[in-house]
């Protein structure tokens, strides 16, 4: 990629929003971007509905689109703004839309969008990973914290004193010894 190609990738990167669980670009920044009026971009989606099914590009709802204008600048409606809700287009969707619009500059932003999608979609991955490796660390770690405990317990057992050994009760048999007798009564009466 050229110096070009990545300033145009950070320049597309903040256009990406995560809508309805899909990342997505808005019908007005992709017109921005291909140098022509959101009522064109739109006209030309309308008039090849079928190369567009849902999982392409979608019309947002009115919460959705209120939510956005929360985060982003866009004209209100009914003041010389947009008087209908905006089209959120996939990653599949801009790739259709180099099918629909027939200009030199639509197939260069195209290919910088796409980059740019592969870009998100690289770094998204590579939290993922690092996410997973932290959580298998974590996971390493307690149990190399219990090794260690159960160590710190196996040497305290050992520095302890040893119990003194008990005298043992009673008598062993065949050892040399001649039982005590517990009958007195035969001794007396002797």
């Amino acid at each position: 990629m050229g110096k070009t190609e990545i300033i145009l990738v950070e320049r597309i990167e903040p256009y990406i929003f995560l809508i309805r669980g899909q990342k997505v670009m808005l019908d007005f920044h992709l017109a921005e971007l291909y140098n022509i009026p959101t009522k064109a971009l739109v006209q030309a989606v309308k008039r090849n509905r079928g190369r567009f099914p849902q999982d392409f590009c979608f019309q947002l709802t009115e919460l959705e689109d209120k939510r956005l204008r929360s985060q982003i600048v866009t004209s209100k409606s009914g003041r010389g703004g947009r008087r209908y809700l905006p089209y959120a287009f996939t990653e599949e969707g801009v790739a259709m839309l180099s099918s629909v619009l027939y200009s030199e500059r639509a197939i260069q932003m195209n290919v910088a969008i796409m980059r740019a999608f592969v870009k998100l979609r690289g770094i998204l991955s590579t939290h993922k990973d690092l996410a997973q490796k932290l959580f298998e660390l974590e996971q390493r770690i307690e149990k190399h914290d219990e090794n260690i405990r159960a160590i710190f317990e196996a040497i305290r057992q050992l520095m302890q004193p040893p119990d003194k050994p008990k005298r043992e009760i009673g008598f062993k048999i065949g050892e040399g010894r001649i039982p005590y007798r517990t009958s007195r009564k035969k001794h007396i009466g002797h």
